[in-house]
């Protein structure tokens, strides 16, 4: 007879990212004195790459958001130009991934609107934007750009629908008109191919853009979605969410079957959003909890138990919302794999967190920095549209982090159009864009009404009048 004996000796994995560890800017490399909004809407409100940081500010009387070079650290002086055309809170900014100085911004005033930033940074304040998007009835909550096509622009608004924006001709092309409530997050695959999201209806849908047709559907009551992100080429999603214990976990999905996830994990009992952050070229999941000070991070593989837990960031100071460095933005010299922008609104501070992975060695680690997706866009808008798909264009951060891309963008040439309806021209008498506008709108209807009422009281006085004194002519001696 065999007899199998077991082993007891723990089973430890080799993994090259085990030690990573997360390190503070010092002092005089944060951003100090940035009056960061107290908007509650779930974002970001941060967006960063190779050469500008961009920031949402609390404002009255409109959205503004601050644009600072990255090489301004310190101090930020309380009259610092600031970008602040929407007639409405800021709810989200994007940088173009392909051009340095492009960023989009999208607004309570239902209004998208994509921004040049001068060369240098801001000297004034800037209020013309390079494009007004209209086409969303209600405010937008996200925009997202293409990862692969150049001039593609995704917006999601509160009217539950997702317009696709071709920039070189400044129209929406494509609507995607799926959703029942509104949608929490959007996010691609490595070639912008397929879009995943999450919404208020406790839905999370897999779907073509360039037709709206939804591939897969999951009905999600256990575990409450907030939160996607497409995992590369794993074909995987990882949602974050709540369960039905209101306990903060994480779910892994087949991108090909939404029926079940592959696996739930419970991260705490805390009530903040999880955020989570992928980095395809380490296979590294980041979780920031918003409200929380510490980042969680863990590896993931294509076989079980799919999810590693490796480390957790931790610090005092609670996080608003989190920037991410594009990966040709790292300081390679350093082993960093990753580095977020922490900002911490008690403070009215903007603080850097390199993830470093421990080496001894100062040469070029080619081991944990893989060929990864630069600033050259695979695909015109025409292309895409057209139904063509390309993975993007790489390059190596050995030679070409520091280079510039060489893209420059032209805004379209709009000529004033018309719709006439009933004699109105309805884009010349374009609906009011926020709440406060539609009560001074109210409010100037009402005054209107009063004004004609009170001149047809007066109209309706001189008439009895007239009356008055015709009867009175008639019956005079002289009439008889």
């Amino acid at each position: 007879m065999t007899v199998t004996k077991m082993s007891w000796r723990p089973q430890y994995r080799s993994s090259k990212f085990r030690n990573v560890y997360g390190k503070v800017a010092n002092r005089e490399h944060c951003f100090d004195g940035i009056p960061i909004t107290k908007n509650v809407h779930d974002n970001h409100f941060c967006a960063v790459n190779a050469r500008f940081l961009a920031i949402v500010t609390e404002s009255a009387g409109g959205g503004s958001f601050l644009v600072i070079p990255l090489e301004q650290t310190g101090r930020i002086e309380p009259n610092y130009p600031k970008v602040c055309g929407h007639q409405g809170n800021v709810l989200d900014i994007k940088w173009n991934p392909f051009i340095d100085n492009i960023i989009a911004s999208c607004s309570e005033d239902t209004s998208v609107r994509i921004w040049e930033v001068p060369e240098g940074g801001l000297k004034r304040n800037m209020t013309e934007a390079l494009l007004e998007l209209h086409g969303h009835s209600r405010r937008v909550g996200l925009v997202e750009w293409h990862p692969t096509a150049n001039n593609v622009l995704f917006s999601a608004g509160y009217d539950y629908k997702v317009l696709i924006w071709n920039l070189d001709v400044g129209e929406p092309v494509k609507m995607i008109d799926c959703h029942s409530d509104v949608i929490l997050c959007m996010s691609f695959n490595t070639d912008g191919s397929l879009l995943t999201t999450t919404c208020k209806d406790k839905k999370l849908r897999v779907i073509e853009p360039r037709s709206g047709r939804v591939l897969q559907e999951a009905n999600c009551k256990n575990h409450r979605v907030n939160r996607v992100v497409f995992l590369g080429n794993m074909k995987r999603l990882l949602t974050t969410g709540v369960s039905r214990w209101n306990t903060r976990q994480i779910a892994l999905w087949d991108q090909e079957d939404l029926s079940m996830p592959l696996i739930e994990e419970e991260i705490d009992g805390l009530s903040g959003l999880l955020f989570p952050f992928y980095d395809a070229d380490t296979h590294m999941l980041y979780l920031a909890g918003k409200g929380d000070g510490n980042i969680r991070y863990y590896e993931i593989s294509t076989e079980k138990p799919y999810l590693s837990y490796l480390m957790e960031f931790r610090s005092p100071a609670p996080q608003k919302g989190l920037g991410v460095m594009p990966k040709h933005g790292l300081d390679v010299t350093a082993c960093e794999v990753f580095r977020f922008y922490k900002l911490v609104t008690l403070k009215g501070l903007i603080e850097p967190i390199s993830m470093i992975v421990p080496r001894r060695s100062d040469s070029y680690q080619e081991d944990i920095y893989p060929m990864t997706p630069g600033t050259e866009p695979a695909l015109t808008p025409d292309e895409w549209l057209g139904g063509i798909n390309r993975d993007p264009v790489l390059m190596s951060l050995k030679e070409g982090y520091k280079k510039s891309s060489r893209m420059v963008f032209k805004a379209p040439i709009k000529e004033k159009k018309s719709v006439v309806v009933n004699g109105i021209d309805l884009l010349e008498n374009v609906p009011p864009r926020t709440e406060n506008e539609l009560l001074r709108m109210f409010f100037r209807q009402q005054d209107e009404i009063r004004r004609l009422k009170e001149e047809l009281a007066q109209k309706d006085i001189h008439i009895r009048q007239l009356q008055l004194e015709l009867k009175n002519l008639r019956n005079s001696p002289k009439n008889c």
